[in-house]
């Protein structure tokens, strides 16, 4: 590899200066660079190759000016400035607590063709650095200051030389040292002093309660406090934060504010004001607060409530932070910003972290630049770092998008300040995300009452002896003269107090409150129960509204081509419309015309939704010569809503996450997440186990989040039939979502409109139909769809009730199978009714259907999934008016045969069982 590959942008823009110098006044240049330059065209060889050209000179090749020594070592020196860039980080003075591993090669100018002989030399290297001339010490020292001490940047990674230029332009101010005045560091001492008392009191209050303590860190308070008020001053205007366990309490009380009485009532345990909801751990609640800052802005700030599974918050964070942006600052996300806190283990090992990082630039997820902060115990629970990760770094993921991250000694509070300060200035001025590796200890064992020292003796006997970050920041106040001796303890005696008062006035309540995170968004909604949820809705549509909305769908633009079967598609809509017989795909498109009509707005997000995995929507479509792409739903006049549509990127945990957020943050608006394939949405489970089925009841919180799980049994194998109905009805309980299974287009147009134009929010899954999509039984007329409702059961009514000896209960596509063989068996004594809601059960309503066949005695639960999955054990627990016959597949590991001739023949079998009850499985 040629010695002078390392030569950047950066260092030719230094030789074309230094060259446009020397074509000015030649003597006005060091000696051994007039020698270089003499009987050179520069600007010629510039607009070619302008590295290879000095490269090559600078090696004496055939035909340039030898270089001479004071020349190489010139050379050199940009070398050892590009080794501090690129590897200074390595070798700081961030580890309190430890010391840090041994890298090579080394910074030592050795090295680099140097030695302690050049120190006095005068290098002209030094104007990369914006210096003038300097000695290779000076340039040494600035190095250092820059690179090695108490900050370490990662930078040089990033691709973008306007990007790079604007970090060493920052890095060279005051040598990257921190520069407060006497007031802003007081206020620093004074938030490290709330950290720091405030896990002192808890400690002492609440002996071997778990508080998943900051100490060790706590000079991210400050930090914090400082990026909050520097935001504000920059036009940031909300704020939405998330982080795990560790230090959440302290950030709740000294950040957000948040009740200390409060926090010591969820301490003594005491019950709930509502029965409403169950709550949480104290660890895990969120809170929405308005505060106002030291110059008088006023500022929205949003911690996000999550579970203990870690990271999962992160993904929730944005979609708010996009949901606000889109509904408030559609034109500028840089006044919504998110903050994002990890734990050093977490960030390099849990999956989502990539997911959520890959979105930071996709049109429908982008918000703007995150600042991830991570708090770096430099442990996990009892995992030692260089167990936790290969990678040398726990932050070494920012090189996938290419973010800068700074590494901060975390006992160095103005340093700590200075790096997140630093980190808001890039997220404005690029919109790109930025990291913080804040690296501390744990003072204690991953929670209160566990012991560290089984597993990191060493460590902690380092941990034990050390002070804590406001101790050692006041004394060097002290030594500064900043403050005096009694400065700290007067602090600490007035907040303590505080503590104080609070903690008795506290155990003076019977009960503890909880505040709903984001109420603001939830004006004009009420928390319901499952009765409220049985109401009937109305979801009628003006039929000439709905007959424009249809006009607008069906007609592509006429000045541009499209493929055919796309213009088939699209006009075939208006043929089915004006027949009678509306499919699937056309009755989705006019619930959300219908809605956009009257202002709810429309998002619907996942793998492949804007054409749909089974080629049923359609929402988005290209031109056939330059791919533009045309959204027909925007077209409709007088609309009121906004309609977006994206296909994510291949994850499912990441991007489910981001659209619970999204519903979080914007109740008035439809915010559909479809799986390609329903049972895909187990690589999403933990947010359906920990947020969609029970955020709630935890956390007071409605969401209206949409899932669309594409299911039914048509020969695809295990991995393409069920959407794995069984695991959300076994979450299903008092009034925490709606499950459905539609056969009807109309049916699932109203399900949908119910969705949005009632005045709560629940979680709703939805069993969307595959085959169903274009088969000619599966449509709705006019008349269903403009003046018709949501059907939670449907009778049949196709066979006289006196005659049905058999009464069939099932859900989705099964009825189609069911009925197809009833007439080709010509059975009128076997009746079959589709339960469309199956949570909450319409119970009533099948007593009532029930009761309308006098003579039946055979009662059927049929379904096509296997006899341990699906609806039937969900049935027999919810509903024992009558006893189950069931009809279905055996049981079964997998949810279907991989074998189509072997599925479809089990497929037959259970259609056999619901007609003859001698057949069991």
């Amino acid at each position: 590899m040629d010695r002078f590959s390392f030569l950047n942008a950066a260092h030719t823009a230094f030789f074309a200066d230094l060259y446009d110098q020397y074509l000015q006044n030649p003597d006005s240049v060091e000696p051994s660079w007039r020698s270089f330059f003499q009987g050179f065209d520069f600007a010629n060889e510039f607009g070619n190759s302008p590295v290879e050209q000095l490269s090559s000179m600078a090696n004496g090749d055939s035909g340039s000016t030898v270089v001479s020594d004071k020349l190489q070592k010139e050379f050199n020196v940009l070398k050892l400035i590009d080794g501090y860039r690129t590897r200074g980080h390595l070798f700081t003075e961030t580890n309190p607590v430890r010391d840090r591993r041994n890298y090579y090669p080394t910074l030592d100018i050795e090295n680099f063709g140097l030695s302690n002989a050049d120190l006095r030399t005068v290098f002209d290297a030094a104007k990369v650095l914006g210096h003038k001339p300097s000695t290779l010490q000076e340039i040494l020292d600035h190095l250092k200051n820059v690179y090695c001490q108490h900050i370490g940047i990662e930078y040089m990674y990033m691709r973008n030389p306007e990007v790079i230029q604007w970090v060493q332009d920052r890095l060279n101010i005051n040598d990257n040292l921190p520069n407060f005045d006497n007031q802003q560091k007081k206020i620093i001492l004074e938030k490290l002093n709330e950290a720091v008392s405030f896990e002192n009191f808890l400690h002492t209050k609440y002996v071997g309660q778990k508080r998943f303590s900051l100490e060790g860190g706590e000079s991210i308070i400050p930090a914090i406090d400082a990026l909050i008020e520097a935001a504000a001053d920059k036009g940031v205007e909300q704020f939405v934060m998330g982080m795990a366990h560790r230090g959440r309490l302290n950030v709740l009380a000294n950040i957000f504010r948040k009740s200390t009485q409060d926090i010591f009532s969820e301490f003594d345990g005491k019950d709930y004001d509502q029965e409403y909801f169950d709550g949480d751990v104290k660890y895990h609640l969120g809170l929405t607060s308005d505060r106002k800052t030291r110059s008088g802005k006023h500022i929205n700030l949003n911690l996000a409530p999550n579970p203990s599974h870690l990271e999962t918050v992160g993904a929730v964070i944005e979609g708010i932070t996009r949901a606000k942006q889109d509904k408030y600052f559609p034109d500028d996300f840089s006044k919504v910003l998110p903050i994002a806190v990890h734990g050093d283990a977490a960030i390099a090992g849990q999956g989502i972290l990539y997911e959520i990082i890959q979105m930071a630039q996709l049109d429908g997820y982008k918000t703007g630049g995150t600042i991830h902060i991570v708090i770096n115990n430099q442990v996990g629970f009892t995992t030692n770092y260089l167990d936790a990760r290969s990678s040398t770094y726990c932050t070494d993921i920012a090189k996938v998008t290419l973010s800068p991250v700074l590494h901060v000694n975390a006992d160095d509070a103005e340093a700590v300040v200075h790096a997140m300060l630093f980190a808001l200035d890039f997220r404005m001025q690029f919109g790109r995300d930025v990291f913080i590796d804040l690296l501390g200890y744990r003072k204690y064992g991953h929670n209160e009452g566990d012991e560290p020292r089984f597993t990191q003796p060493l460590l902690y006997k380092i941990i034990a002896k050390h002070k804590n970050p406001r101790d050692i920041y006041a004394e060097k106040l002290i030594t500064q003269n900043v403050i005096d001796g009694n400065f700290v303890n007067d602090l600490e005696k007035a907040y303590k107090q505080d503590l104080d008062d609070n903690l008795e006035a506290s155990r003076k309540k019977s009960l503890t409150i909880i505040t709903p995170f984001m109420q603001n968004e939830w004006t004009g909604f009420a928390q319901v129960s499952d009765d409220v949820m049985l109401q009937k809705v109305d979801t009628k549509f003006d039929k000439k509204e709905l007959d424009a909305i249809l006009e607008t769908i069906s007609t592509l633009p006429s000045d541009k081509k499209f493929i055919n079967k796309i213009s088939k598609i699209v006009t075939d809509r208006k043929t089915m419309y004006n027949n009678n017989a509306i499919d699937w795909g056309t009755a989705e498109a006019l619930a959300y015309g219908s809605l956009l009509t009257q202002g709810y707005d429309v998002r619907i997000s996942g793998q492949d939704v804007e054409r749909g995995t089974f080629s049923h929507r359609h929402a988005v479509v290209k031109v056939e010569d330059s791919e533009e792409e045309v959204v027909l739903l925007n077209n409709i006049k007088g609309k009121k809503g906004k309609f977006n549509v994206f296909n994510s990127h291949l994850s499912e945990y990441g991007v489910l996450g981001f659209d619970y957020g999204y519903a979080l943050a914007n109740p008035n608006a439809l915010t559909i997440w479809e799986a390609q394939f329903g049972d895909f949405s187990n690589g999403a489970q933990i947010m359906i186990d920990q947020y969609i089925s029970c955020g709630e009841d935890k956390w007071n919180n409605q969401n209206g989040i949409v899932l669309l799980l594409p299911h039914g049994y048509e020969g695809q194998g295990a991995e393409h039939s069920s959407g794995r109905m069984e695991r959300y009805l076994q979450l299903c309980a008092r009034h925490n979502m709606v499950v459905a299974d539609c056969t009807t287009p109309a049916n699932f147009f109203h399900l949908l409109r119910r969705q949005m134009v009632t005045k709560y929010r629940k979680p709703l899954v939805v069993f969307t139909p595959k085959s169903l999509l274009r088969d000619p039984r599966c449509v709705s007329t006019q008349d269903e769809i403009a003046n018709g409702q949501f059907q939670e059961t449907i009778d049949d009514v196709l066979v006289p009730k006196a005659d049905v000896k058999t009464l069939v209960f099932c859900t989705g596509k099964f009825y189609y199978d069911i009925t197809a063989e009833r007439e080709n068996l010509k059975r009128n004594d076997v009746a079959v009714v589709r339960i469309e809601q199956l949570f909450p059960l319409p119970v009533e309503q099948l007593k009532e259907i029930i009761a309308k066949y006098p003579n039946a005695n055979d009662y059927v639960w049929a379904q096509e999934e296997p006899k341990n999955m699906g609806a039937y054990s969900f049935m027999l627990m919810n509903f024992d008016l009558v006893k189950w016959r069931l009809a279905s597949l055996k049981a079964y590991a997998a949810p279907a045969a991989g074998s189509y001739t072997r599925a479809k023949r089990r497929h037959a079998d259970a259609i056999r069982m619901v007609f003859d009850k001698n057949l069991f499985q």
